[in-house]
């Protein structure tokens, strides 16, 4: 029984560093300190960078769905982050629900019409440090051929060194919410929801 115990421990043991190992080699890999990220110019990072939406379905659910695919530039003053500018565009056609049907549905010209207005567009006017890591950035918003101003408030989540490929990289969170019959999709309000709740994971690769 003593000998079965201490295998049962060691065991648990084992268990235990291996379910901590990816948490604490996230933290080798990134730090939360908005000092260590690098002032420069930035690419997005289209594979971890996504745009998620959810409105009110009938007053019953809240749905949700993404855009994914972005492209765009990120520019970094980190001794003046007001200095910052963003840039980001997005293929409205990578929609994506969990109702295949829906997401064709949402494409045609009833709703996004991605035929006629294939992409989404922000381009920041104004960064508003409100903390140590985090700001409002206002930009302009384009979407179904319509440009309106939209305030995100962002914070940071971290950055470091890629351990695949080396190299370096800062990733974000914003959220804001839009009206979407300001931007001409209409269908269906009020009914299905006209406040539009967005959250944003943008991920970023430092340039040479």
């Amino acid at each position: 029984m003593k000998i079965d115990f201490l295998a049962a421990s060691a065991a648990i043991a084992v268990l235990t560093m291996t379910m901590a190992t990816p948490s604490a080699l996230a933290q080798q890999v990134s730090s939360r300190d908005p000092k260590a990220v690098k002032a420069g110019d930035y690419k997005v990072e289209p594979r971890h960078t996504q745009v998620s939406f959810s409105i009110s379905h009938f007053g019953i659910t809240d749905f949700s769905g993404f855009f994914s695919g972005a492209s765009g530039a990120l520019r970094l003053d980190s001794s003046a982050a007001s200095a910052s500018e963003l840039e980001v565009s997005i293929p409205v056609s990578s929609i994506l629900t969990t109702v295949p049907l829906l997401d064709d549905q949402l494409k045609n010209d009833q709703w996004f019409d991605v035929a006629k207005y294939p992409n989404a567009t922000f381009t920041s006017t104004k960064v508003t440090p409100t903390g140590n890591d985090s700001a409002t950035i206002t930009g302009d918003l384009t979407l179904h051929g319509v440009t309106k101003p939209i305030t995100l408030k962002a914070r940071l989540i971290g950055s470091g060194a890629n351990p695949l490929d080396k190299s370096f990289n800062v990733g974000f969170e914003a959220v804001g919410t839009i009206k979407r019959s300001d931007f001409g999709i209409k269908q269906y309000v009020p009914l299905l929801g006209d406040d539009v709740a967005l959250k944003i994971a943008g991920a970023f690769v430092l340039q040479p």
